[in-house]
Protein backbone atom coordinates (compact mmCIF):
# COMPACT_ATOMS: atom_id res chain seq x y z
CA UNK A 1 0.00 0.00 0.00
CA UNK A 2 1.34 3.43 -0.95
CA UNK A 3 1.05 6.18 1.61
CA UNK A 4 -0.92 8.15 -0.99
CA UNK A 5 -3.79 5.65 -1.23
CA UNK A 6 -6.64 7.86 0.06
CA UNK A 7 -9.13 5.00 0.43
CA UNK A 8 -6.81 3.06 2.72
CA UNK A 9 -5.89 6.27 4.55
CA UNK A 10 -9.60 6.91 5.14
CA UNK A 11 -10.00 3.48 6.70
CA UNK A 12 -6.96 3.99 8.92
CA UNK A 13 -8.17 7.41 10.08
CA UNK A 14 -11.69 6.14 10.85
CA UNK A 15 -10.16 3.40 13.04
CA UNK A 16 -8.55 6.06 15.26
CA UNK A 17 -11.14 7.48 17.64
CA UNK A 18 -10.98 11.28 17.81
CA UNK A 19 -14.36 12.12 19.31
CA UNK A 20 -15.03 15.61 20.67
CA UNK A 21 -15.83 15.40 23.53
CA UNK A 22 -14.11 12.08 24.15
CA UNK A 23 -10.74 10.89 22.93
CA UNK A 24 -9.94 14.15 21.12
CA UNK A 25 -7.13 14.44 18.56
CA UNK A 26 -3.99 13.08 20.22
CA UNK A 27 -3.74 9.68 18.51
CA UNK A 28 -4.91 10.85 15.10
CA UNK A 29 -2.42 13.70 15.29
CA UNK A 30 0.38 11.22 15.93
CA UNK A 31 -0.75 9.18 12.90
CA UNK A 32 -0.81 12.25 10.65
CA UNK A 33 2.64 13.32 11.86
CA UNK A 34 4.11 9.89 11.18
CA UNK A 35 2.42 9.49 7.79
CA UNK A 36 3.53 12.90 6.51
CA UNK A 37 7.15 12.44 7.59
CA UNK A 38 8.95 13.30 4.34
CA UNK A 39 12.18 15.21 3.55
CA UNK A 40 10.26 17.84 1.56
CA UNK A 41 7.63 18.41 4.28
CA UNK A 42 8.25 20.62 7.32
CA UNK A 43 6.02 19.49 10.19
CA UNK A 44 4.97 21.90 12.94
CA UNK A 45 2.57 21.49 15.82
CA UNK A 46 1.11 24.08 18.14
CA UNK A 47 -0.89 23.62 21.32
CA UNK A 48 -4.37 25.09 21.14
CA UNK A 49 -5.91 23.59 24.28
CA UNK A 50 -4.21 21.47 26.96
CA UNK A 51 -2.85 18.40 25.18
CA UNK A 52 -4.57 19.31 21.89
CA UNK A 53 -2.36 20.41 19.00
CA UNK A 54 -2.88 21.81 15.52
CA UNK A 55 -0.51 20.31 12.93
CA UNK A 56 0.88 22.03 9.84
CA UNK A 57 2.66 20.11 7.05
CA UNK A 58 4.34 22.60 4.72
CA UNK A 59 6.16 22.36 1.40
CA UNK A 60 8.16 25.55 1.02
CA UNK A 61 7.80 27.45 -2.24
CA UNK A 62 9.54 30.42 -3.80
CA UNK A 63 6.57 32.61 -2.83
CA UNK A 64 5.16 32.07 0.64
CA UNK A 65 2.14 34.36 0.46
CA UNK A 66 -0.16 33.53 -1.17
CA UNK A 67 0.19 29.85 -0.41
CA UNK A 68 -2.27 27.08 -1.24
CA UNK A 69 -3.68 25.70 2.03
CA UNK A 70 -5.84 22.64 2.59
CA UNK A 71 -7.44 22.80 6.04
CA UNK A 72 -9.06 19.76 7.68
CA UNK A 73 -10.27 19.09 11.20
CA UNK A 74 -9.18 15.98 13.08
CA UNK A 75 -12.05 15.69 15.57
CA UNK A 76 -15.43 14.03 15.10
CA UNK A 77 -18.69 14.21 17.00
CA UNK A 78 -19.39 11.50 19.58
CA UNK A 79 -20.14 8.00 18.27
CA UNK A 80 -23.72 7.76 19.53
CA UNK A 81 -26.01 4.74 19.29
CA UNK A 82 -28.02 2.70 16.76
CA UNK A 83 -25.08 1.65 14.59
CA UNK A 84 -25.43 -1.54 12.53
CA UNK A 85 -21.67 -1.66 11.85
CA UNK A 86 -18.55 -1.02 13.91
CA UNK A 87 -18.30 2.79 14.16
CA UNK A 88 -14.51 2.52 14.43
CA UNK A 89 -14.12 -0.33 11.95
CA UNK A 90 -13.50 1.54 8.71
CA UNK A 91 -15.47 -1.26 7.04
CA UNK A 92 -15.63 -1.47 3.23
CA UNK A 93 -19.06 -2.57 1.99
CA UNK A 94 -20.87 -2.03 -1.33
CA UNK A 95 -18.33 0.51 -2.52
CA UNK A 96 -18.44 2.61 0.66
CA UNK A 97 -16.33 3.13 3.78
CA UNK A 98 -18.31 3.13 7.04
CA UNK A 99 -17.51 4.64 10.42
CA UNK A 100 -17.67 7.75 12.55
CA UNK A 101 -16.03 10.56 10.63
CA UNK A 102 -16.03 8.67 7.32
CA UNK A 103 -17.47 11.69 5.51
CA UNK A 104 -17.03 14.37 8.21
CA UNK A 105 -14.21 14.58 7.50
CA UNK A 106 -11.66 11.82 7.61
CA UNK A 107 -12.04 10.95 3.94
CA UNK A 108 -11.42 14.61 3.08
CA UNK A 109 -8.42 14.63 5.40
CA UNK A 110 -7.15 11.47 3.69
CA UNK A 111 -7.45 13.14 0.28
CA UNK A 112 -5.56 16.20 1.53
CA UNK A 113 -2.81 14.03 3.06
CA UNK A 114 -2.54 12.09 -0.20
CA UNK A 115 -2.19 15.34 -2.17
CA UNK A 116 0.47 16.60 0.27
CA UNK A 117 2.55 13.45 -0.21
CA UNK A 118 2.17 13.56 -4.00
CA UNK A 119 3.34 17.18 -4.04
CA UNK A 120 6.30 16.32 -1.82
CA UNK A 121 7.30 13.49 -4.18
CA UNK A 122 7.02 15.78 -7.21
CA UNK A 123 9.10 18.46 -5.47
CA UNK A 124 11.80 15.94 -4.63
CA UNK A 125 11.80 14.60 -8.18
CA UNK A 126 12.13 18.06 -9.75
CA UNK A 127 14.84 19.18 -7.35
CA UNK A 128 13.31 22.67 -7.26
CA UNK A 129 10.96 24.55 -4.99
CA UNK A 130 7.39 25.07 -6.21
CA UNK A 131 6.44 28.60 -7.28
CA UNK A 132 4.11 28.88 -4.26
CA UNK A 133 4.19 27.23 -0.85
CA UNK A 134 1.67 24.53 0.03
CA UNK A 135 0.42 23.65 3.52
CA UNK A 136 -1.94 21.12 5.01
CA UNK A 137 -3.34 22.35 8.33
CA UNK A 138 -5.04 19.78 10.57
CA UNK A 139 -7.09 21.51 13.27
CA UNK A 140 -8.59 20.61 16.63
CA UNK A 141 -11.95 21.60 18.11
CA UNK A 142 -13.87 22.19 14.87
CA UNK A 143 -16.85 20.22 16.19
CA UNK A 144 -17.06 22.51 19.22
CA UNK A 145 -15.97 26.16 19.35
CA UNK A 146 -13.55 26.06 16.38
CA UNK A 147 -10.65 27.25 18.50
CA UNK A 148 -8.19 25.33 16.32
CA UNK A 149 -8.72 27.47 13.25
CA UNK A 150 -8.81 30.61 15.40
CA UNK A 151 -5.35 29.68 16.69
CA UNK A 152 -4.12 29.06 13.12
CA UNK A 153 -5.26 32.58 12.19
CA UNK A 154 -3.68 34.08 15.31
CA UNK A 155 -0.38 32.31 14.60
CA UNK A 156 -0.23 33.50 10.99
CA UNK A 157 -0.55 30.03 9.49
CA UNK A 158 -3.11 31.58 7.12
CA UNK A 159 -3.37 35.13 5.81
CA UNK A 160 -5.82 37.33 3.93
CA UNK A 161 -3.99 36.35 0.73
CA UNK A 162 -3.97 32.55 1.25
CA UNK A 163 -5.87 30.23 -1.10
CA UNK A 164 -7.78 28.14 1.46
CA UNK A 165 -9.75 24.97 0.77
CA UNK A 166 -11.40 22.78 3.37
CA UNK A 167 -12.38 19.26 2.37
CA UNK A 168 -15.72 18.97 4.17
CA UNK A 169 -18.29 16.74 2.40
CA UNK A 170 -19.88 18.69 -0.46
CA UNK A 171 -21.47 15.96 -2.59
CA UNK A 172 -19.48 16.85 -5.70
CA UNK A 173 -20.16 20.57 -5.44
CA UNK A 174 -17.90 23.54 -4.84
CA UNK A 175 -19.39 25.37 -1.88
CA UNK A 176 -18.22 28.94 -1.73
CA UNK A 177 -20.67 30.69 0.61
CA UNK A 178 -21.92 30.29 4.19
CA UNK A 179 -24.72 31.67 6.30
CA UNK A 180 -23.58 33.54 9.37
CA UNK A 181 -23.92 31.89 12.77
CA UNK A 182 -24.85 33.82 15.91
CA UNK A 183 -25.29 32.22 19.34
CA UNK A 184 -27.16 33.85 22.21
CA UNK A 185 -27.88 32.96 25.82
CA UNK A 186 -31.01 34.65 27.19
CA UNK A 187 -31.84 34.78 30.91
CA UNK A 188 -35.18 35.82 32.37
CA UNK A 189 -35.69 36.61 36.05
CA UNK A 190 -39.14 36.66 37.62
CA UNK A 191 -40.67 36.48 41.11
CA UNK A 192 -41.84 33.29 42.79
CA UNK A 193 -45.39 32.92 44.05
CA UNK A 194 -47.94 30.20 44.66
CA UNK A 195 -49.50 28.95 41.44
CA UNK A 196 -52.96 29.69 42.89
CA UNK A 197 -52.07 33.40 43.12
CA UNK A 198 -49.83 33.94 40.09
CA UNK A 199 -50.54 37.68 40.02
CA UNK A 200 -48.35 38.00 43.12
CA UNK A 201 -45.33 36.78 41.16
CA UNK A 202 -43.77 37.21 37.72
CA UNK A 203 -43.58 34.10 35.54
CA UNK A 204 -40.08 33.85 34.04
CA UNK A 205 -41.06 30.99 31.73
CA UNK A 206 -44.06 32.92 30.39
CA UNK A 207 -41.73 35.81 29.74
CA UNK A 208 -39.32 33.55 27.90
CA UNK A 209 -42.20 32.20 25.82
CA UNK A 210 -43.00 35.75 24.71
CA UNK A 211 -39.33 36.37 23.88
CA UNK A 212 -39.13 33.16 21.82
CA UNK A 213 -42.28 34.03 19.88
CA UNK A 214 -41.00 37.56 19.29
CA UNK A 215 -37.65 36.38 17.95
CA UNK A 216 -39.28 33.78 15.68
CA UNK A 217 -41.63 36.41 14.27
CA UNK A 218 -38.78 38.79 13.54
CA UNK A 219 -36.52 36.17 11.94
CA UNK A 220 -39.37 35.04 9.69
CA UNK A 221 -39.80 38.61 8.48
CA UNK A 222 -36.16 38.96 7.40
CA UNK A 223 -35.43 39.16 3.66
CA UNK A 224 -34.30 36.03 1.84
CA UNK A 225 -30.95 35.90 0.04
CA UNK A 226 -30.97 34.75 -3.56
CA UNK A 227 -28.40 32.01 -2.89
CA UNK A 228 -28.33 31.41 0.86
CA UNK A 229 -32.08 31.58 1.36
CA UNK A 230 -33.81 32.49 4.63
CA UNK A 231 -32.36 33.24 8.04
CA UNK A 232 -33.38 30.69 10.67
CA UNK A 233 -33.46 30.34 14.44
CA UNK A 234 -33.31 27.29 16.73
CA UNK A 235 -33.92 27.33 20.48
CA UNK A 236 -31.74 24.35 21.22
CA UNK A 237 -31.94 24.20 25.00
CA UNK A 238 -34.11 25.68 27.75
CA UNK A 239 -34.19 25.38 31.54
CA UNK A 240 -36.36 26.90 34.24
CA UNK A 241 -38.80 26.45 37.09
CA UNK A 242 -38.99 24.28 40.19
CA UNK A 243 -42.41 22.61 40.49
CA UNK A 244 -45.74 22.95 38.66
CA UNK A 245 -47.28 24.76 41.64
CA UNK A 246 -44.58 27.46 41.93
CA UNK A 247 -44.46 30.52 39.69
CA UNK A 248 -40.94 30.26 38.22
CA UNK A 249 -38.46 33.02 38.88
CA UNK A 250 -35.78 31.85 36.44
CA UNK A 251 -35.61 30.67 32.84
CA UNK A 252 -32.70 30.37 30.43
CA UNK A 253 -32.51 29.46 26.75
CA UNK A 254 -29.70 28.93 24.27
CA UNK A 255 -30.29 30.22 20.75
CA UNK A 256 -28.65 29.36 17.41
CA UNK A 257 -29.32 31.76 14.53
CA UNK A 258 -28.19 31.10 10.95
CA UNK A 259 -28.12 34.46 9.23
CA UNK A 260 -28.41 35.08 5.50
CA UNK A 261 -27.30 38.41 4.00
CA UNK A 262 -28.01 41.19 4.72
CA UNK A 263 -28.81 40.11 8.31
CA UNK A 264 -25.85 40.57 10.65
CA UNK A 265 -25.25 39.58 14.27
CA UNK A 266 -25.97 43.20 15.22
CA UNK A 267 -29.34 42.92 13.50
CA UNK A 268 -29.99 39.67 15.36
CA UNK A 269 -29.12 41.31 18.67
CA UNK A 270 -31.60 44.09 17.90
CA UNK A 271 -34.28 41.44 17.35
CA UNK A 272 -33.50 39.89 20.73
CA UNK A 273 -33.64 43.29 22.44
CA UNK A 274 -36.96 44.15 20.81
CA UNK A 275 -38.42 40.79 21.82
CA UNK A 276 -37.25 41.32 25.41
CA UNK A 277 -38.85 44.77 25.56
CA UNK A 278 -42.11 43.41 24.19
CA UNK A 279 -42.09 40.47 26.63
CA UNK A 280 -41.55 42.76 29.62
CA UNK A 281 -44.69 44.65 28.64
CA UNK A 282 -46.67 41.41 28.28
CA UNK A 283 -45.44 39.82 31.55
CA UNK A 284 -45.01 42.60 34.12
CA UNK A 285 -42.29 42.11 36.71
CA UNK A 286 -39.83 40.07 34.66
CA UNK A 287 -36.32 41.19 33.80
CA UNK A 288 -34.36 39.74 30.90
CA UNK A 289 -30.77 39.93 29.66
CA UNK A 290 -28.68 38.27 26.97
CA UNK A 291 -25.10 37.61 25.96
CA UNK A 292 -23.69 36.82 22.52
CA UNK A 293 -21.57 33.66 22.77
CA UNK A 294 -20.85 33.12 19.08
CA UNK A 295 -20.45 35.55 16.21
CA UNK A 296 -19.57 34.17 12.77
CA UNK A 297 -20.29 36.50 9.83
CA UNK A 298 -21.90 35.27 6.63
CA UNK A 299 -19.65 34.64 3.63
CA UNK A 300 -20.93 35.42 0.16
CA UNK A 301 -19.58 33.88 -3.03
CA UNK A 302 -17.08 36.05 -4.91
CA UNK A 303 -16.90 35.02 -8.56
CA UNK A 304 -13.63 36.95 -8.90
CA UNK A 305 -11.90 34.42 -6.63
CA UNK A 306 -8.76 32.94 -8.19
CA UNK A 307 -9.16 29.78 -6.13
CA UNK A 308 -12.76 29.34 -7.29
CA UNK A 309 -11.73 29.63 -10.95
CA UNK A 310 -8.81 27.24 -10.41
CA UNK A 311 -10.95 24.69 -8.56
CA UNK A 312 -13.64 24.76 -11.23
CA UNK A 313 -10.97 24.12 -13.86
CA UNK A 314 -9.45 21.23 -11.85
CA UNK A 315 -12.88 19.62 -11.40
CA UNK A 316 -13.58 19.83 -15.11
CA UNK A 317 -10.13 18.51 -15.96
CA UNK A 318 -10.59 15.44 -13.73
CA UNK A 319 -14.29 14.67 -14.21
CA UNK A 320 -15.01 16.14 -17.64
CA UNK A 321 -18.02 17.91 -16.13
CA UNK A 322 -18.80 21.33 -14.68
CA UNK A 323 -18.95 21.36 -10.87
CA UNK A 324 -21.96 23.15 -9.42
CA UNK A 325 -21.08 26.13 -7.23
CA UNK A 326 -23.39 26.37 -4.21
CA UNK A 327 -23.20 27.18 -0.49
CA UNK A 328 -22.25 25.17 2.60
CA UNK A 329 -25.23 24.86 4.98
CA UNK A 330 -23.09 24.72 8.12
CA UNK A 331 -19.97 26.63 9.17
CA UNK A 332 -16.45 25.44 8.41
CA UNK A 333 -12.84 26.27 9.26
CA UNK A 334 -12.45 28.03 5.90
CA UNK A 335 -15.52 30.16 6.64
CA UNK A 336 -13.93 31.30 9.91
CA UNK A 337 -10.86 32.37 7.95
CA UNK A 338 -12.97 34.17 5.34
CA UNK A 339 -14.94 36.03 7.99
CA UNK A 340 -12.01 36.91 10.21
CA UNK A 341 -9.58 38.00 7.49
CA UNK A 342 -11.88 39.13 4.67
CA UNK A 343 -10.34 36.45 2.45
CA UNK A 344 -12.39 35.82 -0.72
CA UNK A 345 -10.38 32.70 -1.61
CA UNK A 346 -11.94 30.35 0.96
CA UNK A 347 -14.28 27.47 0.09
CA UNK A 348 -15.20 23.81 0.54
CA UNK A 349 -14.81 20.76 -1.70
CA UNK A 350 -14.62 17.21 -0.42
CA UNK A 351 -15.94 13.66 -0.62
CA UNK A 352 -19.25 12.50 0.79
CA UNK A 353 -22.66 13.93 1.61
CA UNK A 354 -23.12 16.24 4.63
CA UNK A 355 -26.57 14.75 5.26
CA UNK A 356 -24.83 11.53 6.42
CA UNK A 357 -22.51 13.35 8.83
CA UNK A 358 -23.06 12.88 12.58
CA UNK A 359 -25.52 10.02 11.92
CA UNK A 360 -25.35 6.30 12.76
CA UNK A 361 -23.75 4.27 9.94
CA UNK A 362 -21.98 7.35 8.56
CA UNK A 363 -20.32 6.44 5.27
CA UNK A 364 -18.61 7.78 2.16
CA UNK A 365 -18.50 6.37 -1.40
CA UNK A 366 -15.04 5.24 -2.49
CA UNK A 367 -15.63 6.79 -5.90
CA UNK A 368 -16.05 10.15 -4.14
CA UNK A 369 -12.73 9.67 -2.37
CA UNK A 370 -10.93 8.89 -5.64
CA UNK A 371 -12.55 11.84 -7.42
CA UNK A 372 -11.66 14.26 -4.66
CA UNK A 373 -8.12 12.91 -4.37
CA UNK A 374 -7.56 13.46 -8.09
CA UNK A 375 -9.09 16.96 -8.03
CA UNK A 376 -6.98 18.07 -5.07
CA UNK A 377 -3.77 16.80 -6.65
CA UNK A 378 -4.61 18.43 -9.98
CA UNK A 379 -5.57 21.69 -8.30
CA UNK A 380 -2.35 21.82 -6.29
CA UNK A 381 -0.12 20.96 -9.22
CA UNK A 382 -1.78 23.63 -11.37
CA UNK A 383 -1.56 26.31 -8.68
CA UNK A 384 1.85 25.88 -7.06
CA UNK A 385 4.15 24.49 -9.79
Amino acid sequence: MLKTDAITLTQQLVRIESTDPGSYEGKIGEFIWKTLDHPQIKLTKEEVLPGRFNIMAKIQGETDDPALIFICHMDTVVIGENWTCDPLGGEYKNGRIYGRGACDMKSGLACAMSACLELAAKTAQSGQKPRHSFALIATVDEEDFMRGVEKAIESGWVTKNSWVLDTEPTNGQIQAAHKGRAWFEVDVEGITAHASTPWKGADAIAGMAEIICGIRKRITACPKHEELGASTVTFGQITGGYRPYVVPDKCKTWIDMRLAPPVTTKDAANMVEEAITQAAAQVPGIRASYVITGDRPYVERDDRSFLLKSLKHACEEVTGEHAAVTFFPGYTDSAVIAGALGNMNCMSYGPGDLELAHKPDESVPCEDILRCQAVLITLAENMIF
